[in-house]
Order: C-alpha cells, then sequence, then structure tokens
C-alpha cells in the first residue's frame, strides 16, 4: 500500500529558497504569488522498509506559507489542500498525511477526508507519542524526576495539546494549562478530573505558567514565536512540537541553561530516500510523516487521528505500531540541529551552575 504527505512552506523564505525568481520581489507580493501556483509532486519517497512490510510514497506540495493557511479564507484553503488531496490519488496513494498547517485549519482535517477517495490522517496521534517519549527521557536526562516535577502544556486546547495534558496529568507532580480562551481550558481540566482525578491550574498568561515549569511540552498554531528567553525555569526541559515553531531562537542563543528539543522526529527503518531536503538528516523525519508510513505498512486504509478530539487508546495504539515496525526516537535535535552528547552536556552544566 502506497502513501502521500502533503507538505507547504512554513514562511516565505522556506520557498524562496526553492523558487530563486521569487526573491526578485518584494515578500507580500511573493506571497501573492506563490498563491496561485499548482500543488505540485515534490519528490518521491522509496526504501521504507520494516521487519515485515514495505511501502514508499510521495510529498505532495501544497505552495501556501504558514501565515496564509491561517490568513486567507477557509474554504479556499482546505479547496488548495484538497487538490493536493486529489493529486495523491491520481499518482496512487491510499492513504494521505497532513503536514504542519494542513492539519491545523478548518475542522482538522474531516472535510479534506469527505472529500477524497483515500484515508486521511494528521499525523498527530505518533506526534504525541514521540514528543511524550522525548520530553520524558530529556527530563530524565536533566536530573528532572516527573512525579515531582511541575509540567506545563502550551497550547492545552488544540488536538494535541489537550491528549498531551491527558497522558501527562497522571505522572506529573503538577499541571498547568495554558492557552488563550479560559471557557476551553476548563473544558480540557472537567476531562482530566474525570479520567484521573487530577485538578490542573489553568491560566492564559504564558509568562506566568512558565516560570516555575520544570517541563514544557508546547505546541500551539501561532504563526510568531511565544515563548521567550525570560519565561523559562533554569533547568527547564521545553519540548517544542510545533511547526512554526513556538520557542524563539532567542533562547538558544541566551540561555544555556535550558534544554529545548524539537517533539516528533523519528527514524524510519529501512534504506528510506526522500529526495526532498527539508533540514534533517538522512532517515529521519517528523513523527507525523512516520504515522502515514505506518498505516501503509500496516495496509490501513483508514481515517486516522483527523478532528479537534485525539484518544489516549489512539495514541498508544500507533505507538506500539510504530514499534513493531521499526520506527524510533531519532536522538534529540534543537532549533533544526542535532544535539550532541557534548551540547547536552554543556546544558546540564551550564543549568547545575546557575542553581548553585
Amino acid at each position: 500500500m502506497k502513501f502521500a504527505f502533503i507538505i507547504h512552506p512554513i514562511d516565505l523564505e522556506d520557498i524562496t529558497k526553492r523558487i530563486k525568481p521569487l526573491r526578485l520581489f518584494p515578500g507580500a507580493m511573493a506571497e501573492g504569488i506563490i498563491r496561485y501556483l499548482p500543488v505540485f509532486k515534490a519528490s518521491e519517497i522509496t526504501g521504507v522498509r520494516s521487519p515485515s512490510a514495505e511501502t514508499e510514497g510521495w510529498f505532495i506540495a501544497c505552495p501556501l506559507t504558514s501565515r496564509q493557511m491561517l490568513g486567507l479564507p477557509i474554504d479556499y484553503v482546505t479547496r488548495r489542500i484538497i487538490e493536493a488531496g486529489k493529486l495523491a490519488e491520481r499518482l496512487g496513494a491510499e492513504v494521505v498525511g497532513l503536514g504542519a498547517m494542513t492539519s491545523v485549519v478548518g475542522d482538522a482535517g474531516i472535510t479534506i477526508a469527505n472529500n477524497l477517495d483515500i484515508a486521511v490522517t494528521s499525523g498527530n496521534s505518533y506526534t504525541v507519542f514521540t514528543a511524550l517519549e522525548g520530553a520524558c527521557r530529556a527530563a530524565e536526562f536533566m536530573g528532572i524526576n516527573l512525579g515531582r516535577a511541575e509540567v506545563a502544556v502550551v497550547g492545552a486546547t488544540g488536538s494535541i495539546g489537550s491528549v498531551c495534558a491527558r497522558i501527562l496529568a497522571p505522572r506529573a507532580g503538577g499541571l498547568i494549562l495554558v492557552a488563550r480562551e479560559r471557557h476551553r481550558l476548563e473544558r480540557v481540566a472537567h476531562q482530566i478530573l474525570n479520567d484521573t482525578g487530577v485538578v490542573p491550574r489553568l491560566t492564559t498568561d504564558i509568562r506566568d505558567a512558565l516560570k516555575g515549569a520544570d517541563v514544557v511540552v508546547t505546541v500551539t498554531a501561532a504563526v510568531d514565536t511565544v515563548i521567550e528567553p525570560s519565561y523559562l525555569k533554569t533547568g527547564a526541559v521545553v519540548c517544542d512540537v510545533a511547526r512554526p515553531r513556538d520557542v524563539s531562537r532567542r533562547v538558544a542563543q541566551v540561555r544555556p541553561d535550558v534544554l529545548v528539543i524539537e517533539g516528533g522526529v523519528v527514524e524510519v527503518p529501512g534504506d528510506v530516500k526522500f529526495h526532498y531536503d527539508f533540514g534533517f538528516p538522512p532517515k529521519t523525519a517528523y513523527a507525523c510523516m512516520a504515522e502515514t508510513m505506518i498505516l501503509a505498512l500496516e495496509n490501513r486504509a483508514e481515517n486516522f487521528s483527523l478532528g479537534r478530539e485525539l484518544t489516549v487508546e489512539q495514541v498508544q495504539e500507533i505507538g506500539a505500531l510504530g514499534h513493531k515496525h521499526g520506527f524510533k526516537l531519532a536522538g534529540w535535535r534543537s532549533f533544526e540541529r542535532a544535539l550532541s552528547p557534548s551540547d547536552l552536556e554543556n546544558v546540564r552544566s551550564a543549568a547545575d551552575k546557575k542553581r548553585s
């Protein structure tokens, strides 16, 4: 069974470095031009091979930036994503994954699935699984006992954020939920209380929430960064699952005592060739891409991880299937580069020094 995965430029620079003539135009004009570019096959993906199955697929490009995905009329953006899905159908894919903002707009993939004749997934369940696995390992490395730690989930009312909060609630010493709308936070908190007996703290003030947080999982749908260097506690672990990123690059420049990792980066089994440079080392991909591959390897042409409500059961199921097929965390990355053992030791040493 074959798959496809829909990608799009995160920002204008992401597309002008590939289509160089666009650099000749002012930013707003260049964005206006790319809005009318057709969807296209960006590359063929080969060599995805697990112990029990193999698959291949395609990257399909929908040429709208993150800002356009969120700022243009929803009907227009949805129609462009459906066009990309239709191209995936014509190429022979039986399941298509929604990358970055394509999984956020509108009703989070439901309308897109209703307009395609192939299965659709956002990849969010495996993103959650790998992000939490990475955050927990990073906390252990930094000497943080999760059972006693203050854990903050930023963007806790979204599909990824809310299921992260539900999974972390019984594991954390204390849980803080952060989002822009108080009434939506209250709904998530009520569900957590019913499921786990845990009463999380709620706030719309991100700076206040993070000042005491030992571990932060952040997954907003914001176009611009929302976490600045001064917000974070010494020795904190921040798992940034969002694309575009939630954490300001200034954190890497001025806070050597904080460990920021990218959420959901995995090693793909087999001799995989993406034939497309999205900034990762060979054989590694975002977990949302990997979820699409896992479903193809399982021959499961069914919708998965759609809408605003993911379940804990979905996360556990796709995590087990990923393990079965040989997908695993690909080490830690921070701001688009791999962290070496010496990088990690430097962060831990800086935190210890600042605390002493």
